[in-house]
């Protein structure tokens, strides 16, 4: 387990990029595991500009995103398909067939987290994975359980996933109640993970992955088990933590 500290969200924007950009810089065909929600904006912003101005080429990468609100088209403004495409996709050269986001819309549910799992199979998983933490301590839409979900899985959200992600949308009762998301066997299986926080609302989440018992209760603390983590966090996020 590796801890960067940051000075704020614009230093930890810059470092997480910095590792996105190594990574396809390594390998360009790198698969990575994509993250939704307001904190890897600025990460994407940066390697947005990496792109533009010649540092690095996303024309072999592969995506595959974390989760996917269930009940929404790839072309509802609060899906986060429509999010990759506006804060990351629609400004540099990912191919359109190589991006791999959850169908929001599936009629049968369950087919589409087989038809998810066995993608990413092919494809022979993840080079990278980003992710973010919620203030339960969840990863993708991985909630607060008396288990660790293996595969990608249909979920119910919990009050306060609900209420976090309120802030999104216009009206609290238009947030949707359930999800689409890869498991934490996904996510293990990546052969590295960066997990990216800031601010203090993540400072209690942060100090029970990294510092407390691993349980499903803190879904993040499984990431104590990866041989090859890294966090990245601002000094609000780490400030609970002993060293």
């Amino acid at each position: 387990m590796k801890i960067i500290k940051t000075k704020d969200y614009e230093m930890m924007s810059k470092k997480a990029a910095f590792i996105v950009a190594s990574q396809i810089g390594l390998k360009k065909d790198s698969i990575l595991g994509l993250a939704t929600g307001g904190t890897p904006v600025g990460m994407y912003q940066e390697l947005i500009r990496f792109y533009q101005e010649g540092m690095i080429d996303f024309e072999n990468v592969t995506t595959f995103n974390l989760d996917e609100y269930y009940g929404l088209s790839g072309d509802d403004e609060q899906s986060y398909r429509y999010y990759m495409e506006e804060n990351f996709f629609k400004d540099i050269n990912l191919k359109p067939e190589n991006i791999h986001i959850p169908d929001g819309m599936a009629d049968d549910v369950s087919a589409e987290c087989d038809r998810y799992n066995q993608l990413l199979e092919a494809e022979g998983g993840i080079d990278l994975q980003v992710l973010g933490i919620g203030r339960n301590g969840h990863i993708g839409f991985n909630e607060p359980d008396t288990e660790f979900k293996v595969g990608t899985h249909f979920v119910k959200l919990d009050d306060e996933t609900i209420e976090a992600n309120a802030r999104f949308f216009d009206n609290p009762e238009d947030v949707p109640q359930t999800a689409i998301s890869m498991g934490i066997k996904n996510i293990m299986q990546a052969k590295k993970v960066v997990l990216l926080a800031n601010g203090l609302e993540k400072a209690d989440a942060i100090k029970k992955t990294i510092e407390g018992s691993i349980s499903p209760q803190v879904p993040a603390s499984v990431l104590q088990l990866h041989p090859d983590v890294t966090f990245v966090l601002d000094e609000q996020a780490a400030s609970k933590l002993d060293s």
